[in-house]
């Protein structure tokens, strides 16, 4: 399979998985498909990435704005969700949680209601006429001049230009490390087949690595999402152990990952040559 053969197939594949997970959001909404969704959304994305190397088409901007709005959406949902599924996982050690987990079951609610409507009234048929073209502008190019290395490369530079920014006590830093990283994941798994020493054990090791960041992140979240909740009580300050519990969480989370950060320069070359 040549790189236009691949990256052909790829597009076309997750747009199909795309409407296939959006078609079981509206069937059956639940907290599971709706995190396939998000996932199905990501990786489309990653597909356009590598295509908006080739070129700068204006079909790939507007479809990757639309599929962006659609993430951003339900992001405060599934903060609240793994929020929820941290609290049940470790419900014995974690302090004054019942009125914050009561607090998040009615925020989670309500976000659900309104990612069930903004997931019934989502139009995608403009979205199909130009992932339709986008098809056919790929046709039009020569297999020689397609290189979705290059494109790689670019997000590989970007993210260790992150990971030299990351502050450990700037939650902040990490977590663009991590979008980051997660981009550049799911492109390089859209591309692994044409890479003959690509070892398949390499993209369970890049999942561990996210893994790990969003540890980090989560309890971010957590924090923040504690802070909104003691506004919301006008109780700012009553919580205070719940939020030392959190904070450690997310001290140990950080040197965790702050231990094997360097497995970064495994996941791909150094430079293109």
């Amino acid at each position: 399979m040549n790189a236009q053969s691949l990256l052909s197939n790829a597009l076309k594949t997750r747009w199909d998985d795309y409407k296939i997970k959006l078609r079981a959001c509206r069937a059956n909404f639940s907290e599971e498909a709706v995190h396939n969704f998000r996932v199905a959304v990501r990786r489309l994305l990653a597909a356009l990435d590598l295509l908006h190397s080739l070129t700068q088409n204006i079909k790939i901007k507007k479809i990757r704005r639309a599929l962006k709005d659609q993430l951003d959406h339900l992001d405060a949902l599934r903060d609240t969700q793994v929020l929820l599924a941290d609290i049940f996982e470790h419900r014995a050690e974690t302090p004054q949680r019942q009125p914050f987990e009561e607090y998040l079951q009615g925020r989670q609610k309500k976000l659900m209601r309104a990612a069930h409507k903004e997931i019934k009234l989502l139009k995608i048929k403009n979205l199909a006429a130009q992932v339709r073209k986008l098809k056919q502008t790929l046709t039009e190019f020569q297999p020689n001049e397609i290189n979705p290395l290059a494109a790689i490369d670019e997000a590989y530079q970007r993210l260790i230009q992150r990971q030299r920014q990351i502050d450990s006590s700037q939650p902040a830093t990490i977590h663009h490390l991590r979008i980051a990283f997660k981009k550049f994941r799911y492109m390089v798994e859209v591309i692994h087949p044409l890479l003959e020493k690509f070892s398949p054990d390499t993209l369970k090791k890049m999942r561990d690595y996210q893994t790990r960041l969003g540890k980090i992140q989560d309890m971010e979240a957590a924090l923040q999402t504690l802070a909104a909740f003691e506004r919301h009580t006008s109780q700012h300050g009553k919580y205070e152990t719940l939020r030392a519990y959190y904070q450690k969480r997310q001290t140990l989370a950080t040197a965790f990952y702050m231990e094997a950060q360097e497995d970064l320069v495994a996941f791909w070359r150094p430079a293109s040559h």
